[in-house]
């Protein structure tokens, strides 16, 4: 079965990669949703990188989508429900265009890197992919490979191939900081000294 695989990141993708070359595939990075730009030009790179290197076809869509993800997500909601509905969201603007672009290659259906991560809500993803199928005539291949991430981390740092922090939107990165002192220039001392005198 011909397969277009919508792709997030290089470090999702080696976890299945294995068993899908054995059939029919062709990736596709298509990530509207990751920000900053210079975290999307990382890992659009680390997925080229990757492709080369394992002889994967890769469409990249390179247009930094910062516009469309915010036209296409709810973004003022704060809430945990918020954060359900920017991702649903976000999901679909992403398996939408892969159902379109398999469509277009005359693929026999979609999936996608997604369904790797421990990180993503799961069964929307499956949910919205199914959606998706429904609307487009193109099949949504699910699979659960939350069990080969390990994998996929392991072979990353093995290849010294870019490893993010957060799921890639602005707001997953503020989750993933907000408790931190990352970067945070340390406060003055008493007596109005700075952090080195």
């Amino acid at each position: 079965m011909s397969i277009l695989l919508h792709v997030c990141c290089a470090e999702c993708l080696l976890g299945p990669l294995d068993d899908l070359q054995r059939g029919g595939l062709v990736g596709f990075f298509y990530n509207p949703n990751i920000h900053p730009l210079i975290e999307f030009r990382r890992r659009l790179k680390a997925v080229k990188v990757l492709a080369e290197q394992r002889g994967v076809e890769m469409l990249c869509d390179e247009t930094y989508g910062l516009w469309e993800f915010l036209a296409g997500v709810d973004w003022r909601r704060r809430d945990d429900e918020g954060r359900g509905a920017r991702c649903r969201a976000c999901y679909r603007l992403r398996l939408q265009r892969a159902a379109e672009v398999a469509a277009e290659r005359g693929l026999d259906a979609f999936s996608t890197t997604l369904l790797v991560s421990r990180h993503q809500m799961h069964d929307a993803v499956r949910q919205v992919g199914e959606e998706v199928a429904r609307d487009t005539g193109v099949p949504f291949a699910y699979h659960d490979w939350r069990h080969l991430a390990e994998r996929g981390h392991e072979e990353a740092r093995r290849r010294s191939l870019y490893r993010q922090q957060y799921c890639g939107c602005v707001f997953s990165e503020y989750e993933r900081y907000r408790d931190t002192g990352l970067h945070v220039y340390p406060p003055r001392r008493p007596g109005g000294a700075g952090p080195e005198g």
